[in-house]
């Protein structure tokens, strides 16, 4: 029994490496970046240009499909507008110099929140995912506007986001995450997975925050551990785009049926 659990747990760990590999060479890029020097070529660019070549072989290799490659475009935009928007507040800052910038910020920066949908993208589908008592549209759209609107408004009014936590909270309570190994099913409450996932990336962005990838105020002097929040934040970010890829998967699953 210890040895098909151990078997498992490898298996598990296995199909997570494969579904991180965008993620993982991103943060590659950034310390290499970091430690060596780019002649004629500004940092951000390299950056910049090193994942578009990652995402090109990608697909090529049939690591990622055509459709998979257009919802991972899709969140590259998402997260480029937010970027843009929150170094404009004063949030984070981009102080290194770029050819491929956009107002402050450069645009390997979209990478960061395309390559979550990446990792969510190829993990649904190595582990074959399914959702038990996935809510009405209607709610899932909502909280999801409504989670990423709060993300630009609180800098003017109330910053809502715990309020949101406790309306999704009443909203996935039901919702059940099923996956598979090899020829076995488990299941987590999607609540679970959403916490648990922010708190990887919350560890990630130290790494990212740590080779200079961006700079929070409070990091301007020396590097810092970002703040322990943070982790309510990228909770709240992973909600929104699980809740794109599964709208996008379940529009597309039923005009397959049609």
């Amino acid at each position: 029994m210890r040895f098909r659990y151990m078997k498992q747990l490898i298996y598990f760990g296995y199909q997570q490496a494969l579904a991180s590999i965008f993620p993982v060479l991103i943060f590659i890029t950034l310390a290499i970046s970091n430690m060596i020097h780019t002649p004629y070529i500004p940092r951000y660019d390299f950056i910049l240009l090193v994942l578009l070549i990652v995402q090109y072989l990608m697909y090529k290799t049939g690591l990622e499909t055509r459709d998979e490659l257009k919802v991972i475009a899709i969140f590259h935009l998402i997260g480029l507008i937010l970027e843009i928007y929150k170094v404009y507040m004063g949030s984070w800052a981009y102080p290194e110099f770029a050819y491929a910038k956009i107002f402050g910020v450069p645009l390997y920066s979209g990478f960061m929140y395309a390559s979550v949908a990446s990792y969510m993208i190829q993990a649904w589908r190595r582990l074959n995912l399914k959702l038990v008592g996935w809510p009405s549209s209607i709610w899932t759209v909502s909280i999801g506007f409504l989670i990423y609107l709060n993300f630009f408004t609180h800098h003017f009014i109330y910053d809502f986001r715990w309020y949101l936590t406790v309306a999704l909270i009443f909203i996935f309570a039901r919702t059940i995450v099923e996956f598979h190994l090899n020829d076995a099913k488990y299941k987590m409450p999607l609540v679970l997975s959403f916490l648990l996932i922010g708190f990887f990336i919350w560890v990630a962005e130290n790494i990212a925050t740590f080779f200079g990838a961006w700079q929070y105020p409070d990091q301007k002097e020396q590097w810092n551990f970002v703040s322990i929040g943070k982790i309510s934040s990228w909770s709240l970010l992973v909600i929104i785009s699980f809740i794109i890829v599964a709208q996008l998967k379940h529009v597309k699953e039923n005009l397959s049926r049609n």
